[in-house]
């Protein structure tokens, strides 16, 4: 398959990608549907929702699409890793799988970290349960990921496995300028419980390269999983991700998820709470500068009773960026004794920095507990003033403001993910490199995230020094 615009793809490309991985024939023909359905669907399949995105601005003519693409590790990206080189990881660079890393020690306890290509021929009717799953109605990026997808990563933590350190995922786009559709899966069995930190980056490139994902996880009963996404790709990329994530009985997800690069960023996250006593936690954080859109959406679906849903989202705006949140708490005529919760809210820093938030309920029963919320407001001027009275400039003061601002999420978050959305905001702000390299200044963030929340410290110490 040679190189070719997005605005091409054809049924002949589909053909063409399906033949290269000798995929099943029951593969082939659900991309042929799905892609049908793209070429039919709208950008947006609500027509609230339409007039407010900005998915537009991917030019599928700039877009280019291939079955293998460059190999070449970014130089920018090659301390990060070698810090990785003996963690538990799987590398993606472009459409290829550049490293995994597994001990024999896991892989012996059942532990999966494969391409998707080979999750197929190894675990084929997980995938195609996984796949299926997935309507590609729902939306024209799903149907597009289904159709077109040239790479992906699968994970698999089987029944009763506690990982202990991360697993890590990092892609980065090729330094050929082509785009990556990356279908990516996560399962883990019962009583199981993992920590995933996923982490996106880009090349400058010349014209639109996009990184287009859909993501699908499962949670088995009584099973928990953290997963970190730091989305820090180069201001001249697309970003796409679409997630649906399935939890079972008594299972639990917390999911944070840190979005700093990208010209357009269009994430849609949907939970299915299929358990009863099923939860969810979602913290979502946005530092958009220079003219970045974050268009998200986030839906959360209360299916059986006892039910827990959390989404929080919060997005900080310089110069002429902007947001979009779009929420909804589905709780179904089944799902009593649920409660949930939806925030969206926004600070701009600037005059030009716009931000749009349109929460929703939707609930079919009685004996639930389910509210939401959305704020959008400029940097209060009376507290500016203040700091300026402690000799602060009022760029400095905009830091303290913006800190307070994102506190309060961050206290759900492990000490890690606060310390690494620090330094990323930090970085941002400075005009500094977007990587997640573990120099000095993040050492020093860690080492304070360790303690910064310890509510115990006081009673031991008191008893320390009895």
């Amino acid at each position: 398959m040679q190189q070719l615009a997005l605005s091409t793809l054809s049924s002949y490309h589909i053909d063409e990608i399906s033949t290269s991985k000798n995929e099943p024939s029951w593969l082939k023909e659900y991309r042929k549907k799905s892609l049908s359905i793209y070429q039919e669907l709208p950008l947006e399949t609500s027509p609230l929702y339409n007039k407010y995105t900005d998915a537009k601005k991917m030019d599928p003519e700039q877009v280019s699409l291939t079955i293998k693409s460059d190999a070449s590790v970014p130089d920018f990206i090659k301390n990060r890793l070698k810090e990785l080189e003996n963690e538990t990881c799987i590398i993606q660079i472009g459409s290829n799988i550049h490293r995994i890393n597994i001990s024999d020690e896991l892989k012996s306890k059942g532990l999966v970290l494969c391409s998707i290509d080979d999750a197929l021929k190894n675990h084929g009717d997980t995938i195609k349960n996984v796949l299926e799953s997935t309507n590609p109605k729902d939306d024209k990026f799903i149907a597009l990921n289904n159709a077109a997808f040239n790479s992906g990563i699968f994970v698999y933590v089987p029944k009763n496995l506690v990982v202990e350190k991360p697993i890590h995922i990092l892609s980065c786009l090729s330094i050929d300028g082509l785009s990556t559709i990356s279908r990516n899966v996560i399962v883990t069995g019962e009583s199981s419980k993992a920590t995933v930190v996923q982490e996106l980056y880009s090349p400058k490139a010349k014209k639109q390269q996009a990184y287009l994902e859909l993501l699908n996880t499962s949670v088995g009963q009584n099973s928990h999983l953290d997963v970190t996404t730091l989305q820090v790709m180069d201001q001249s990329t697309i970003n796409f991700s679409t997630r649906r994530t399935d939890i079972a009985q008594d299972g639990k997800i917390n999911w944070y998820l840190g979005l700093f690069g990208a010209m357009l960023s269009r994430y849609r996250i949907d939970y299915y709470l299929n358990g009863t006593g099923a939860s969810t936690n979602d913290s979502e954080v946005i530092f958009g500068n220079n003219e970045q859109s974050f268009d998200l959406s986030a839906n959360v679906n209360h299916e059986k009773p006892a039910t827990e849903g959390r989404v929080i989202e919060k997005s900080i705006l310089k110069n002429k960026s902007k947001s979009l949140f779009k929420g909804m708490i589905r709780i179904k005529e089944k799902a009593v004794k649920s409660q949930s919760f939806l925030s969206g809210r926004s600070i701009l820093l600037d005059k030009d920095a716009k931000s749009d938030s349109i929460p929703g309920l939707e609930i079919f029963t009685n004996d639930v507990k389910a509210t939401h919320s959305a704020s959008v407001a400029q940097v209060d001027e009376e507290q500016i003033y203040y700091l300026g009275t402690r000799c602060l400039s009022r760029k400095e003061a905009e830091r303290i403001i913006v800190e307070g601002f994102v506190e309060p999420l961050s206290r759900t978050m492990s000490y890690q993910v606060r310390a690494w959305i620090a330094y990323l905001i930090e970085s941002k702000w400075e005009g500094r490199e977007l990587v997640i390299n573990s120099d000095e200044q993040l050492r020093a963030l860690v080492e304070v995230e360790e303690t910064r929340y310890n509510e115990n410290a006081e009673i031991e110490q008191h008893y320390k020094y009895r």
